[in-house]
């Protein structure tokens, strides 16, 4: 049994809290709302992210940052990608010992198009860090919660560190593969948002699964270019990390991404979108920066370019499909050989 702090007492960092307590750790959940933080210790509930699930009661909730990493040897990082600059620079004010730090957070940096494993490392001093690792995967929070069967992927550089985090959070209900290409899970964990808005979209336009079967498919082809240009290998990207993440997000109502997209294609604007959601959707700063980075690099997003035309120049959904309908006649093929050339198996039974 281990002490372990989680940061980010939204959905998805609740309910891996909920895991790492049901396997008989003593959690230490941050959270920035003193209402919160009463209700989680008191109601043993999180009402307004997981309606009507009961905490465990090894999970206490605690305001202050300096509280949840006292005595700890392992953090997880579970925050919006927009507040990790801020957040990061509250934590290593108060390390004054190495800890071992796993991110859950799904989304690139606008401008710097940075990974969030690259903002940790900018941010935290090597001396606090034993090792960095994510966890990532087709991973809805409403069903974690709920003890439903789930598979994730845990990645690190440090081969230890990842064997480590698949045993403290790995049981009968969250199974924990491993892949050492940690490039590749970053990126199909962000990525796959911009394709989620988009399958969102499709469906608030009222077209069917023939249209949302080859967004997703086309999508992991646009994925994989940027991904394998950016140094992952090929095979994430058919992996958990990738497809795995890719179609749970495309096609679930618990998608927050996927629910943005539909009041997109219904007509709503943006703004009104982002303010009914209540919670970060990342598919819309992901989509800035994987629009930007992609035309730095040169590689062909037709998909997400049109939904960063959507989202940040008002074009018309119709007309963003329609555009994509018609675009010049070219090669499947063309798209699935960064998948399928230099293929080797990482994730590890």
């Amino acid at each position: 049994m281990r002490a372990i702090a989680v940061i980010g007492a939204g959905s998805w960092g609740t309910a891996l809290a909920m895991v790492l307590a049901n396997n008989g750790h003593d959690v230490k959940l941050w959270a920035r709302r003193e209402a919160q933080v009463n209700e989680i210790n008191n109601q043993h509930s999180n009402h307004k992210y997981l309606p009507d699930v009961t905490l465990p009661t090894q999970i206490q909730a605690y305001q202050q940052i300096a509280d949840v990493v006292e005595g700890v040897q392992h953090i997880i990082l579970v925050i919006p990608t927009k507040s990790l600059r801020g957040v990061l620079n509250e934590l290593k004010a108060c390390l004054t010992t190495p800890v071992t730090l796993t991110h859950g957070s799904k989304g690139i940096e606008p401008q710097s198009f940075k990974r969030v494993t690259e903002i940790i490392m900018e941010e935290m001093p090597a001396s606090v860090l034993r090792g960095v690792a994510v966890l990532s995967g087709p991973s809805h929070a409403e069903e974690v919660s709920r003890k439903q069967p789930t598979t994730v992927t845990a990645s690190s550089e440090n081969p230890d560190v990842v064997k480590e985090v698949q045993d403290l959070f790995i049981n009968q209900h969250f199974r924990v593969y491993t892949n050492k290409d940690m490039v590749g899970v970053e990126l199909g964990g962000a990525l796959k948002n911009i394709i989620a808005l988009g399958a969102g979209i499709s469906d608030g336009l009222g077209y069917g699964d023939n249209a949302k079967a080859a967004l997703i498919t086309r999508g992991l082809a646009e994925i994989s270019r940027l991904g394998t240009k950016m140094g992952a290998e090929p095979l994430t990207f058919t992996g958990l990390a990738g497809m795995g993440d890719l179609i749970v997000t495309c096609t679930s109502v618990h998608s927050r991404n996927w629910k943005a997209g539909h009041l997109l294609g219904q007509g709503h604007q943006l703004d009104d979108v982002l303010d009914r959601m209540g919670m970060a959707v990342e598919g819309v700063r992901t989509t800035e920066a994987a629009f930007a980075l992609a035309e730095r690099v040169d590689v062909e997003m037709p998909i997400t370019e049109a939904i960063y035309e959507v989202l940040f120049r008002e074009k018309h959904p119709k007309t963003a499909v329609d555009e994509l309908m018609n675009r010049d006649k070219t090669s499947e093929h063309g798209g699935l050989t960064h998948i399928l050339s230099n293929v080797s198996l990482h994730e590890k039974d």
